[in-house]
């Protein structure tokens, strides 16, 4: 029954959002084409609306190549028309529904006030030049254009500025019960590639030797190696393979193997080239001379129910040792309470490119990634062996974090990602590289 409503959901979803794009592009077309009407110049006049033309038929046939390129199964490499097809439709959907937006509340105010009006018969050329509120009007279409202009300045910024300005963070993270001989091991993590249209291969591996250049003593990468079917998953993961650590690369899958059918051949492609990714499965290993056991599972469902929610990440119980210190690697950050239940000290997870878009307003930021978890990036705490909170369960976003915790706490490290979905487009969420550093709390 519930899965009944999922899929009726989903499908209204894409029926809503088809339709907002076709509008989208309807308003956009008709606002070019009066603008082009305005030019006095016949010649010039018929030459604007010619482009605007050649535009739309060049829209239409890229996107017409890519649904056929889709349709053979040819792969996606990254290209230059493709994600600037996805930053205008992005940026032109938010833009028109500002403005919608803003044309609706000045409809509903005009209403409003009209109904609460309580003004004499006037005749009617006096009553017409009465309801016309210069001030308003000027007001609205200065709201108008903002809310139309912004968006595109913004993701334009976010598009050509800071998608592929990859930054590398240190991080310490104090760990419950280390051994002083794992005091300092150093772990790079990787996650969210999502390559394909969005992130070329050239991308993929300048991010590989900024991440060597780190010297970690581990590399993790966390799930998300594509974000549909006929993306190259193998020249990915060639790429990852050309990362360097002594104790070897390691992964876990994401949501986005689950929807392209790519878990096992993930898995197989990591072996092939020298890694190991880990479904539902732990490892031993050692570092001068002391043992921490690396944990890794495939992309975790929200468990549902209607009257009883099962615990995420079934099974994983066994994996876990009382002995040793354990690294969970878990693309979904909703798995950190049952780790914390569980006993895992530390746990690396990503999925939420740490909302890609972070707005300032009025000294409150909003994150989309907040909607979907409270772990949207950086450091975070729960106690171990318990489903209860801690005061302050966040422990900072920041490059460093405190030396001192309650050694009783399980740490969370969520990395912001590579690449993007959706929308090619980061603001004020740059894309991570993370060096982490552990040190006995």
């Amino acid at each position: 029954m519930l899965h009944g409503y999922l899929v009726v959901l989903a499908i209204l979803a894409a029926i809503a959002g088809l339709s907002l794009a076709t509008l989208s592009q309807r308003y956009w077309f008709v606002r070019g084409w009066r603008f082009a009407g305005r030019i006095q110049e016949r010649g010039l006049r018929k030459a604007a609306r010619g482009a605007l033309l050649g535009v739309v038929a060049g829209v239409a046939v890229v996107a017409l190549v890519a649904v056929v390129r889709n349709t053979r199964g040819m792969v996606s490499r990254g290209s230059w028309w493709s994600a600037f097809f996805g930053f205008w439709l992005s940026s032109s959907i938010l833009s028109y529904m500002l403005i919608k937006m803003i044309g609706g509340g000045d409809w509903l105010w005009r209403r409003v006030r009209s109904a609460f009006a309580a003004t004499p018969a006037l005749p009617q050329s006096a009553a017409r030049s009465q309801s016309i509120d210069h001030s308003r009007r000027h007001f609205v279409h200065a709201a108008g254009f903002l809310a139309g202009a912004v968006p595109f300045v913004s993701f334009a910024y976010g598009f050509v500025s800071e998608r592929f300005r990859f930054e590398t963070r240190q991080v310490e993270v104090p760990i419950a019960n280390l051994p002083p001989e794992l005091d300092g091991l150093r772990i790079t993590q990787l996650s969210d590639i999502h390559i394909g249209s969005y992130m070329p291969v050239a991308q993929v591996r300048r991010a590989v030797s900024m991440a060597n250049e780190l010297c970690g003593d581990l590399t993790v990468v966390t799930g998300d190696f594509l974000t549909v079917a006929n993306d190259p998953l193998e020249d990915c993961i060639a790429e990852l393979s050309r990362l360097r650590s002594p104790l070897g690369v390691w992964g876990c899958n994401g949501n986005h193997e689950i929807y392209a059918g790519a878990e096992a051949e993930s898995a197989a492609l990591f072996q092939r080239f020298g890694m190991r990714l880990l479904r539902h499965e732990n490892a031993e290993l050692r570092w001068q001379g002391s043992a921490f056991n690396l944990i890794g599972v495939d992309y975790q469902r929200q468990p549902r129910g209607e009257t009883y929610r099962p615990p995420m990440m079934p099974g994983v119980e066994r994996l876990v040792r009382s002995d040793v210190p354990n690294i969970l690697l878990s693309h979904n950050p909703n798995t950190f309470r049952r780790a914390a239940e569980l006993g895992i000290e530390l746990s690396l997870a990503g999925h939420t490119h740490g909302g890609q878009v972070r707005v300032e307003i009025l000294n409150h930021s909003w994150n989309p990634a907040e909607f979907l978890t409270p772990y949207v990036a950086g450091l975070y705490r729960r106690p171990l062996h318990s489903s209860a909170l801690l005061d302050g369960d966040e422990i900072a976003a920041l490059p460093r974090a405190p030396k001192v915790v309650s050694p009783a706490s399980s740490i969370i490290y969520v990395n912001r990602g590579l690449g993007t979905i959706g929308a090619p487009v980061r603001l004020g969420v740059p894309p991570e590289i993370t060096l982490m550093t552990l040190r006995r709390a």
